[in-house]
């Protein structure tokens, strides 16, 4: 936790960003019925039925103190999608970076084995060599802001019905521009002090 926590109260350095990875698995619900077009004064109403269409998995990576975030949308959150999207992430948004620090909690997909189950030895290699992985300790993937990032996500774009992969792109997609258009940042204020007063019963020595 502490390890997080001077990361997070660091002063920003572009050359060596920080961050934070996860996952958010997406239901794609259908309607039976129309829905009710939103009126003033009213909100849009749906059936309580629905059509179930699958499900899909958002990628989510977030710069806190750069106000950048990168989602990539996949059918499922494998260990393969996770290397292909952080080889992504640092070949195309980080391509002169020379080493990214990447917050991640403890799934098991969050490894050096995705990558080199994925990727010949030379390749995974190289993505590796510059990355430096930060986790988070276990029960508290709080401590990874992109959670804050995926919780502001649901609220303004994708806690709704979503019928398919491709309107769920499209959603998603405009959602993250319209933020980093606006180059919103993390305001990261839990501090080491924080901790020990709220946390220090939990502590072991």
């Amino acid at each position: 936790m502490y390890n997080l926590l001077d990361l997070y109260a660091e002063s920003y350095d572009s050359t060596k960003p920080l961050i934070g990875i996860d996952e958010k698995p997406k239901q794609l619900l259908g309607e039976k019925r129309m829905s009710l077009p939103m009126k003033q004064g009213r909100i849009e109403k749906y059936d309580y039925e629905y059509i179930r269409n699958g499900s899909a998995n958002i990628f989510m990576a977030v710069e806190p103190k750069g106000g950048k975030r990168f989602t990539q949308i996949t059918r499922q959150r494998t260990k393969k999608d996770f290397a292909l999207f952080v080889r992504e992430l640092i070949d195309k948004k980080y391509p002169k970076q020379q080493k990214i620090r990447i917050v991640v909690d403890n799934l098991n997909t969050h490894n050096s084995s995705s990558f080199y189950e994925t990727f010949n030895k030379k390749e995974a290699q190289r993505i590796l060599k510059k990355i430096e992985f930060h986790y988070t300790p276990k029960h508290a993937s709080w401590l990874n802001v992109a959670e804050i990032e995926i919780g502001i996500m649901d609220g303004q774009c994708t806690n709704r019905r979503i019928k398919n992969i491709e309107k769920l792109k499209d959603e998603v997609g405009t959602w993250m521009r319209d933020r980093n258009k606006k180059k919103i940042k993390i305001n990261w204020k839990f501090t080491k002090n924080d901790a020990d007063k709220k946390l220090k019963k939990y502590y072991v020595t």
